[in-house]
């Protein structure tokens, strides 16, 4: 077998995979079940939420970038929490790191968040995500559920424009509308 042959096959089980990966996070698809661990002890599910567009912002806590935009969300939400928007941070630990109820709270009150802020382990995270053992994690992961509990987006490698305000306001503008033409329509 020549070294060409032999790279061409290579790529070819590379490419496979990696569809096979992309695959388990297609858009749009039904928002799995969630559970969100409140500083206060309380859980709240993602389902409770429907009805309303929510963006998740899957978080560490000491990552500048993760932090700058949960300030955008907070901003988010006092422009457009009115009219059906729904932010959420849930942290997880970063390696070597925790993402517990204490540090959690602190973070909320320090940054003066006004949506709810949780926490959640790294393997529900994951599964949520649909992000495989081998994929790499690209922080901070946000997904935008629109009120039927449809992801229509999800960070990628492909999709910065959910970490920009800009385009996250006329997405979000885009599916508040939607969901009242819906309702609208329906009376």
């Amino acid at each position: 077998m020549t070294m060409r042959k032999f790279v061409s096959i290579i790529l070819t089980f590379v490419l496979a995979g990696s569809t096979l990966a992309l695959t388990s996070a297609t858009i749009p698809r039904v928002s799995p079940e969630f559970v969100i661990n409140q500083p206060s002890g309380r859980t709240t599910l993602l389902s409770s939420y429907k009805g309303k567009v929510v963006m998740l912002e899957f978080l560490f806590l000491r990552s500048e970038k993760c932090l700058n935009l949960a300030r955008t969300m907070n901003k988010l939400n006092q422009e457009l929490g009115s009219h059906g928007f729904q932010p959420v941070a849930i942290a997880f630990p970063a390696p070597q790191s925790d993402a517990n109820a204490t540090l959690v709270g602190y973070m909320a009150d320090y940054f003066k968040l006004n949506y709810p802020v949780g926490y959640a382990d790294k393997d529900n995270v994951d599964r949520f995500l649909g992000r495989g053992e081998k994929d790499l994690l690209r922080i901070p992961q946000v997904v935008i559920i629109d009120r039927n509990g449809m992801v229509r987006a999800q960070t990628g490698m492909d999709n910065p424009q959910l970490e920009n305000e800009d385009s996250l306001r006329v997405l979000i503008e885009g599916l508040l509308k939607e969901g009242a033409a819906g309702s609208s329509a329906k009376k």
